[in-house]
């Protein structure tokens, strides 16, 4: 929802007061991105428990190419200004020895450029300094616990997490703008006011936390239910004063933003309870509430945020299976602003069950990664979000709130079947 902000008057005060509380695109999602996620290869020499990408050793032989790269970076140019922030991910982009070649090509062409590497031998000071001359301006590394045991057998490499506590500073010693991605699973979740301390101690001007979707290698993994999702979600509100914080896959921490905004939050849970204790005991109440929190961005699969495979295949995002087009065959811009798949997600009133007629449904709209694993149908309401709407209550007493009691998803017969996509890192988009 684009809101023309020079017109307020008609507008009640309580709903200016929750529209304060977030962060909207001032150009249309519908014309550009906000973020282009681009997997430039697979190849990573880590085995990430939840990777999305089953990350090889070995280059695709279909990867795109340093000329082909670059036609892409000139094709997300051609959007104008304000450009879209691009993010090379992978797998490991530091696999690829053309990486400052495509960065200072972005970057001549005013794009800003970020970076999602893995802690693997490719991750040297002089490397990062030779991306930093390039053009690069943020990177961002994964911490999954604040210790070594729940961190490396995240990764499945003993070492690594004393290895990314020593590329932080190497990466802040080089002059980019660090961003800390956690990925939030049962496994991890109690670990976070801890964890939480450690990445402010870091020098991180954002900590992105990721909630699982159980998918790929991250199958195996446990995620929360809606309640404990809706209790970090809390928690992350009141501890957002103290660390910059960002959510992937819980589009519900905006509605949440809106709610808290007018006192109209529902009340949390025993793993609220748990956690704040535990941060209390680390940081005084008057250092949670030291600035003002971070109001979360307004963006969503296809609406603001897109994703690039390293094929070249383009996706709403890398938990989203539906292909819309290959950038070596058409235009990127073209794919992005017309593709069917795309413009389905940019109807949130149109979404089953709770989604749809949720009062939030334009600047939350839910995630529809989980939707689409949970349920197959990615128009359906997120699973993970803990509130019903009062007029769903009101109007579908005898229905499923997260599918509205269709027996088969509707968009999979109007728009394609779900075609393979790997990647790891939507949740290493940089947003800043």
């Amino acid at each position: 929802m684009h809101i023309d902000e020079t017109r307020t008057d008609h507008v009640p005060a309580e709903v200016r007061q929750q529209r304060a509380a977030v962060r909207e695109l001032r150009h249309d999602p519908d014309d550009r991105p906000f973020i282009v996620i681009w997997e430039v290869t697979r190849a990573c020499q880590l085995a990430c428990a939840h990777c999305r990408a089953d990350a090889q050793q070995r280059f695709h032989p279909d990867q795109l190419t340093t000329e082909h790269g670059k036609a892409l970076l000139d094709d997300i140019a051609q959007f104008g200004r304000p450009t879209p922030i691009v993010i090379l991910t992978g797998g490991d982009p530091f696999e690829r020895k053309d990486l400052e070649e495509l960065v200072a090509h972005g970057t001549g062409l005013g794009l800003s450029m970020a970076l999602s590497p893995s802690v693997t031998a490719n991750f040297t000071r002089e490397r990062l300094a030779s991306l930093r001359e390039a053009g690069g301006k943020a990177v961002s590394l994964s911490m999954d616990g604040c210790r070594a045991q729940t961190h490396d057998a995240f990764r499945g490499f003993k070492g690594t997490y004393d290895k990314t506590l020593e590329a932080a500073k190497v990466t802040t010693d080089a002059g980019f703008r660090l961003q800390i991605n956690t990925t939030v699973t049962r496994r991890t979740v109690t670990e976070l006011p801890d964890l939480m301390v450690q990445v402010k101690d870091l020098g991180a001007h954002l900590w992105s936390l990721f909630f699982l979707v159980p998918t790929g290698r991250g199958q195996a993994l446990q995620a929360l239910d809606a309640q404990e999702n809706e209790d970090v979600l809390q928690w992350a509100h009141d501890v957002s004063g103290y660390i910059a914080i960002k959510t992937t896959e819980a589009q519900a921490y905006r509605r949440v933003a809106m709610q808290r905004a007018t006192d109209e939050a529902p009340p949390h849970g025993e793993l609220y309870d748990q956690l704040m204790a535990r941060t209390l005991e680390l940081v005084s109440a008057e250092d949670l509430v030291n600035r003002r929190p971070r109001p979360p961005l307004a963006t969503n699969s296809g609406r603001g945020f897109v994703f690039i495979d390293h094929v070249g295949d383009v996706y709403p995002s890398g938990f989203l299976p539906y292909h819309c087009g290959n950038v070596k065959d058409e235009s990127f811009r073209g794919i992005y602003r017309n593709s069917p798949i795309m413009l389905s997600l940019r109807r949130p009133d149109a979404f089953h069950g709770k989604c749809g007629v949720c009062p939030f449904n334009q600047i939350c709209g839910g995630s529809r990664s989980h939707a689409y694993a949970v349920t197959g149908d990615m128009l359906a309401s997120d699973p993970t979000c803990a509130w019903t709407p009062p007029r769903w209550l009101a109007e579908h007493p005898d229905e499923d709130p997260i599918t509205g009691a269709r027996t088969a998803p509707v968009l999979l017969d109007v728009v394609g079947s779900p075609a393979p996509v790997a990647q790891e890192n939507l949740r290493a988009a940089a947003d800043h």
